[in-house]
């Protein structure tokens, strides 16, 4: 079991804390109200004790694989639910123990949720916050996944998503003493234009528009008209087109909206062309920029987090956590790993500095070789990793270059 806050202090000597907290009261001279607990069976509130689960009143709604986190949407009505029984005064006086099953999904999303709760409200850094989650826990927490099927190539852990709650919280991209959440589900469904605000007032991720509003096989499909309302209300001034055309484009740049095409296939990764292009556009355009590709979730993703860590030094896995935390299902497969990959990093100018060496081999009289070592800091780990490949000297000496 993990303590997270000390909202009151009480003597121990004062009270008679249940069995399962006893443990916790001995090692700590101060009892804590605030808890978090895998427990087997339902326990049963006492004098001293509130329990509570969230398990049945949280669910992630899966593409495939892929269970969590939970939305933006669902950590605001934990934290509402929380802050509510924090200050209600026939609870004043209790301990409050959050708790969940074994089920080892269900305990990685709840886990995120009360860390992201005492890294929101109480101040706490994401490490801090986790340390005191895995304080005398033997059992890890399940790293989340895409929403693919087959093996996982990428592990979101639950402190990537503190780091990049945190990071987000830091950047000003919510404040849940004013955020919308009416608002926020319902412009999240299908039915309603599927978009989701990354960065407010400038990226916002939405689904692709059609030629026509219509209903087909159920699933609602919305013209470039049934955006442009929202859109002008909310200052989006561009629109970054990422699959194949399913409308005119003209269509939006009649009603006063830039419309870029930058096109890639399905499921793979940008170019470090296209990657500077909607780069480009995102820093020329003084308004907010829509982006979509077909669903919404991948190629706009991925762009969307080479923005995340050139603007705002997000890590790859920071980015990938929020995005999925504002929209998700959100970047899948390999686009995970292209985030990691230093080529992106070098695209989007994360690395600040880099020192060239350059070794020189002679095959043949007339040919030189070289091998480039980049050395360049990893965006996840912070460590320092190494890449080599070949290409034609340029010059014979040891230069460091600022800002790629």
């Amino acid at each position: 079991m993990s303590h997270f806050c000390s909202v009151i202090y009480i003597n121990p000597s004062t009270i008679q804390p249940h069995t399962i907290l006893q443990a916790l009261h001995q090692q700590s001279p101060l009892t804590y109200r605030l808890y978090f607990a895998s427990l087997r069976v339902k326990p049963k509130n006492t004098a001293n004790t509130h329990y509570f689960s969230t398990d049945e009143e949280f669910t992630y709604e899966s593409f495939y694989a892929d269970f969590g986190p939970f939305s933006l949407a669902m950590l605001y009505r934990y934290c509402c639910k929380l802050n509510k029984k924090l200050k209600s005064f026939t609870m004043s006086r209790k301990k409050l123990v959050h708790y969940t099953s074994f089920d080892p999904k269900k305990r990685a999303n709840d886990a995120v949720l009360i860390s992201a709760y005492a890294v929101i409200y109480l101040k706490r850094s994401p490490e801090d916050a986790y340390r005191t989650l895995i304080s005398g826990n033997n059992t890890a927490y399940l790293p989340f996944r895409d929403a693919a099927v087959g093996e996982c190539t990428f592990n979101l852990t639950v402190l990537d998503c503190l780091q990049g709650i945190h990071k987000a919280l830091q950047h000003g991209f919510f404040d849940f003493d004013s955020f919308n959440v009416e608002e926020y589900e319902h412009y999240e469904r299908v039915e309603n234009g599927d978009m989701n605000w990354i960065v407010p007032g400038k990226i916002l991720a939405f689904s692709s528009p059609h030629p026509r509003s219509k209903i087909e096989n159920g699933y609602p499909l919305h013209a470039p008209e049934a955006y442009f309302v929202y859109f002008h209300q909310n200052n989006v001034t561009a629109v970054v087109r990422l699959n194949r055309k399913l409308y005119e484009g003209r269509r939006f740049e009649d009603a006063g909206f830039e419309h870029h095409d930058l096109f890639f296939l399905d499921g793979t990764t940008p170019s470090d062309l296209i990657c500077r292009r909607f780069l480009h556009v995102c820093e020329s355009t003084e308004g907010a920029v829509a982006v979509h590709c077909k669903a919404g979730l991948g190629r706009t993703g991925t762009l969307i987090g080479c923005y995340l860590m050139k603007h705002f030094r997000f890590t790859a896995a920071e980015a990938i956590a929020w995005i999925r935390i504002c929209r998700p299902g959100s970047i899948i497969g390999r686009q995970q790993n292209f985030l990691e990959d230093t080529s992106c990093w070098c695209v989007i100018g994360w690395i600040t500095t880099v020192t060239v060496i350059i070794k020189k081999e002679c095959q043949y009289p007339s040919q030189l070789h070289s091998i480039l070592r980049l050395t360049v800091q990893t965006p996840r780990s912070h460590n320092w990793g190494t890449l080599k490949y070949a290409e034609q000297p340029q010059s014979h000496y040891c230069t460091n270059y600022e800002r790629i």
